[in-house]
Parts: structure tokens; sequence; C-alpha cells
């Protein structure tokens, strides 16, 4: 593997916005996807994440390719569902987008986890970070499984070694945790400003 498994997304960040810094619906579908390899290596642990966070790039690649031009901007989906009083909906892009946000920010949290807690076991990095970002909107059966699945986090040590391929992995990881949070913000921002940020999983 030419450098590290992070090294497609982080390369794939500098694209997310247009120059006028919007942002743009491709680039950040195309950006979450990369890092799907990523929860690959945590095997059993990670599943249901993986599942969660596909099946989200799958609904709004889905409207954005019914029209390229009208949906190029990501959050011209929300706005469309907005105004068509739809965006609550539990299978509307606005929900995928909100689940996609959080669950990136949770694996944001991980890694960051891992990079100030040298000393931590994995499930214990995946442990706090859930418990800081996704399980306020969890309902107790996701909650629950979300912590089943964590007591089958791969050893950290190996998992390491092979998310570093031929790079730096430390290098890599953190700039992950520092690019990727202002994109996120950005979508909570948004979607916050359409009321929209607080929605919990039904």
């Amino acid at each position: 593997m030419e450098g590290t498994v992070f090294t497609p997304s982080l390369e794939g960040m500098k694209h997310v916005k247009s120059e006028n810094g919007v942002m743009l619906t491709k680039p950040f579908l195309d950006v979450c996807k990369l890092i799907l390899p990523v929860l690959d290596k945590f095997g059993a642990a990670m599943a249901l994440v993986k599942t969660d966070i596909g099946g989200n790039i799958t609904r709004l690649e889905t409207k954005y390719n019914s029209d390229p031009s009208k949906f190029e901007q990501l959050y011209s989906m929300v706005e469309v569902e907005v105004e068509n009083k739809t965006a609550k909906g539990s299978s509307s892009c606005t929900n995928g987008l909100l689940w996609l946000t959080r669950a990136m920010d949770f694996l944001v949290e991980l890694f960051h986890n891992l990079l100030m807690h040298p000393d931590w076991s994995m499930s214990q990095a995946c442990t706090d970070s859930y418990s800081k970002t996704l399980k306020k909107y969890h309902g107790w059966l996701a909650s629950t499984s979300f912590t089943v699945a964590m007591k089958l986090a791969p050893d950290r040590k190996k998992f390491m070694e092979v998310i570093g391929g031929s790079g730096d992995i430390d290098a890599d990881i953190e700039k992950f945790c520092t690019s990727f949070p202002p994109l996120l913000a950005e979508n909570h921002k948004f979607l916050a400003s359409v009321g929209l940020d607080e929605l919990k999983a039904s």
C-alpha cells in the first residue's frame, strides 16, 4: 500500500470545496467513501458503522446522480427537502447527510484518541469516542449493539501496522484529525441553520 490507508482521503479533502468555498456533493461523498477501507481493517467491530455509512453515501449519491447540476452543491439536496417539508423523514437525504456526518465525527474522535492516548486499548478508544459523539443520538437498541460490537475491536498494535502501509501513520492521522473536522463542522452548522442538527435515531 502506497502511503497509509488515509492517503487517498487526505488527497480528496483538498477538492471538497469549490474555489468560492462551497461544499461540493461528489467530492465530499468520495472522501467519505475513501474512508470506508479504514473501517474494513476493524473487521466485525465496525460492520454496523460501515453499513450505515455506506447506506447514507448511496442515498445521497443516488439523489446527486438524478440531477448532477442541480445537486452539485451538497446542501442543495437539503434545501429542496426543507422546502418540500420532507427533510425529517427517515429516508431523506437530510437524514442521510446528518448521520453520515455524525459517523465521520465518531471516526475523527476515535483516531484522535488513538493518537493522544497511546496506552489505551482499541475498545477503550472506540467506547470513549462513541460516548462523545453518537451515543446521545442513539436509542437503547442501537447503543447496546454498538457496545457489543466494540468488544470485537482488533488488537491496537496489529491494527496500526495494517493501516500504516508504507507511510507515516501518526502524521496522517493527525492530518485527518485536523483537515476533516472543519468540513464536518460546516455540515453541522448548515443543518443547525435549518433546525435539523438534533434529530435522533428513530
